[in-house]
Parts: structure tokens; sequence; C-alpha cells
């Protein structure tokens, strides 16, 4: 696992999320309306078909106001106040599609805003905005059979605590009690939770419409935090992989394995991960060969050939970016991956960085490759 190229990645997603282009922008369209994730009857803040965002933040004794978006809330939009006492603007740019975090700085503090739901991120709660894509409809809600995410709370001896995961079942899993299936273990990135991936990443949404469409075989996922949040940014270096490793596979897989109607071997088993869930899984896949079958890295680092030297060769290898971070270097890693006989797939996302669309597109991929071998 290359630590530096994955500090990188994290460090570009800072302030990738919004566009500051030298070149001229063109006009900006008045077609602004509310966020999809914003809170119940709130009308701000608001987007328009460009990608450009506007906020309005009532304020009266405050004396400035910015508002920080992207991974650690770098770079941002200063808002003018009114008369009024209300803060407005607009962001100098369009933003990627797809959804971002956020929060204000007012007068130096910081705040969510009152007008957006709120999502786990950067180790805190952060605002969210969702810049409409156009692609979306692959994580729509729509009318079609869906599965149920459930909380459960699992024993772990290794920490002298219950822990919780996040356990999505497909929309058949109550119909046929005698019916198995096969697990994916999904892992968030860095400053996230287990919520994350069904908050901000709508993979349920994605599996229930793959389902609906007959594009992958259902099958469970299973999403728990990583013990990532201690490691602070910049500091991935002095992660250690051995505490997780065990709540992973000597605590949580055998709940898993006890409690619902999963196929319990490595064949049916899969483990991926986004960002920093990436380096989690590239190196317990490497340290527990004999688990998984189906590897996955999501903007989370490359395998190399020569790490699977003496190893039995995983069913599939996915290995995705977005086209802002290191298409490059993905590409390159699978293709000596496939010259050295492995079953490897690159995935690129298009115009997307280190953020959700490109893992929501990673996903959407991925999901049909798996348990097909």
């Amino acid at each position: 696992m290359n630590f530096k190229c994955l500090a990188v990645a994290l460090a570009i997603s800072a302030t990738s999320a919004i566009c500051y282009g030298q070149t001229s922008q063109p006009a900006v369209l008045d077609d602004f309306k509310p966020s999809t994730v914003n809170q119940p009857g709130q009308e701000y803040p608001q987007v328009n078909s460009q990608g450009y965002a506007r906020f309005r933040i009532m304020a009266p004794q405050a004396d400035s106001i910015k508002v920080s978006l992207g991974l650690g809330g770098r770079g941002g939009t200063r808002l003018t106040k009114g008369a009024d006492g209300v803060f407005t603007g607009t962001t100098e740019g369009p933003m990627d599609e797809g959804f971002h975090y956020y929060h204000l700085t007012i007068d130096g503090g910081v705040f969510n805003d009152p007008g957006a739901l709120n999502f786990y991120g950067s180790t805190r709660w952060e605002s969210g905005i969702e810049i409409p894509a156009h692609d979306q409809d692959f994580y729509a809600l729509k009318d079609v059979p869906h599965g149920n995410v459930q909380q459960i709370l699992f024993p772990s001896k290794s920490t002298g605590t219950s822990r919780r995961a996040f356990v999505y079942t497909p929309p058949d899993y109550g119909k046929d009690k005698s019916k198995r299936y096969p697990v994916l273990y999904l892992q968030h990135g860095w400053g996230e939770d287990e919520t994350a991936w069904s908050n901000q990443g709508h993979a349920n949404l994605i599996m229930d419409n793959l389902i609906s469409e007959g594009k992958t075989k259902p099958f469970i996922i299973v999403m728990t935090y990583g013990m990532t949040n201690e490691i602070k940014f910049g500091g991935m270096r002095n992660f250690k992989i051995d505490a997780f490793q065990t709540v992973l596979t000597d605590e949580l897989i055998p709940f898993v394995d006890a409690n619902f109607r999963t196929i319990a071997d490595k064949a049916h088993r899969a483990m991926g991960g986004l960002s920093m869930g990436g380096m989690e899984t590239h190196t317990i896949t490497l340290n527990k060969p004999e688990v998984f079958d189906y590897y996955a890295l999501l903007s989370g680092g490359l395998y190399t050939p020569a790490e699977f030297t003496g190893k039995a060769k995983p069913k599939l290898i996915f290995i995705s970016c977005g086209s802002k971070e290191n298409p490059t270097g993905v590409k390159k890693a699978t293709d000596a991956l496939k010259e050295a006989g492995y079953n490897a797939v690159s995935f690129i996302s298009d115009k997307t960085a280190h953020e959700f669309l490109t893992w929501r597109r990673s996903l959407h991929e991925l999901a049909p490759m798996l348990f097909n071998q």
C-alpha cells in the first residue's frame, strides 16, 4: 500500500469539491432549487443546473461567514451581509456532481448550516449538499422492492465493549428462509463512520436498483466502524491495522455468520472500502487471504503482483478512483496484475475526485462483478 499516495489523494480532495478556474466562467443560470439533502421545508442551500451552490444564513450579530466545502473544509465562499442581517453568497465556480460536506465559519467559530441535513465526516457531523449528477438515476429512490438496513450490536472481547454495524439485506431476504447469501464487508473512509455508506453513499438504493434490473446477484452488505478516527489527518502512516483486523475477522464476521443467512466461506465473502477503508481492505486481505475472495479498493491505494507471492489468487481484484485522482496509477496497477494472471478490473469515475460520486459509481460497477466466479 502506498500510504504517501493515499495521503496526497486525501489532501487533493480537501480542495477539489469546487473549481476555481482562472478562465472566465459562463453566466450563472438563475434556476436554483433547494438541495435534496436540506432540512424539511428549508429553501437554502440551493443548487442550479450548472453545479453552482447558493447559501443564505440569518446571522444579524455576526461580522463574517465563510462556507467551507470539501474534506477538512479547506477553501470556501465568503458570504456578504445585507442590511437585514442575512448573509448570502454563491460559489465562484461549479462544484463536482454528487455529495459534498461543508460547514460555516462564523466569526472564527465552526457551525453547521441550519438549513442542511448533517452527515458524519471529517470526524464530526458536517452539513451536506447534493449537486445533481447527470447519472444520478442509478442511486435514486425508485418504486422498486427495497432491502432493509438494520443496526446491529455485536460483542467485541478485544475492545471490551459492544460495537455497532449496519447490515443491508436484499429485498427477498425475508421471503425464502432457506436461501443463503454472499456478504460484502464495506468500509468507510477517514473521519467517517458506519453510517457513511448508507447515508452519503446510498449503497442500499444502488443495490435495490441493480437487483430490480437483474444486474447483480442479491448479497448482504455489512458496514462497521473502522477504528480510523483515532488517526488525525496527515497521520495515516502511524495507522496500525491489528485492532480492527481482530474486530472484523475474529468477532464481526462470526457474529454475522451466526445471525444472518450467509454462505460462510471465502468464496462468498468480499471486502472493499473507500479511501482509508481501502487501505484497511488492502492490508487485511493480504494478511487474511483465507477469509476473502473478492477485493475492492475505491480510491484506496493499489495492489501489486509481488504482494500476492505465495498467496492464493483472489477471484477478483477491483481498483477504482476518480479521473481527478490517480487514473494512470490505477490503470497501470490493474494492467500489471492482469499480466501476472490475476482477474483485475479498473474503473475510473469521469470528472470526479476523492468524493462520494466516485464511490457510488464504483460500487455500482463493482456489485455485478461480485460472486460470479
